[in-house]
């Protein structure tokens, strides 16, 4: 709980993640942090103000399309946010 960012790259590639909670605390989530992380499919996004994002945070060839749990209450906050946008379809509200 004591991180708040998460930097460029931090887990791209990682072919065995599959899920990831993000802390609440986290205020920043770097370019292509999850880029090609092939089997990821779910990110439980904590914090009810959307992190500012990198370019291409998540970014894969199509073999998956996960989806970022966030708070129920923040989810037209995620939608609206700038970088956020890009991934609408995939935000659904989530209660942690």
């Amino acid at each position: 709980d004591s991180v708040t960012e998460i930097g460029l790259y931090s887990f791209a590639f990682c072919e065995s993640l599959t899920s990831i909670t993000i802390p609440a605390g986290v205020t920043f989530i770097g370019q292509s942090a999850f880029e090609y992380c092939m089997t990821l499919k779910e990110i439980y996004c904590k914090p009810t103000t959307p992190p500012v994002i990198g370019n291409n945070m998540y970014y894969n060839n199509g073999f998956t399309t996960p989806i970022f749990y966030v708070p129920t209450a923040s989810v037209s906050k995620y939608r609206s946010t700038e970088g956020w946008r890009d991934y609408y379809y995939m935000i659904e509200g989530y209660d942690f």
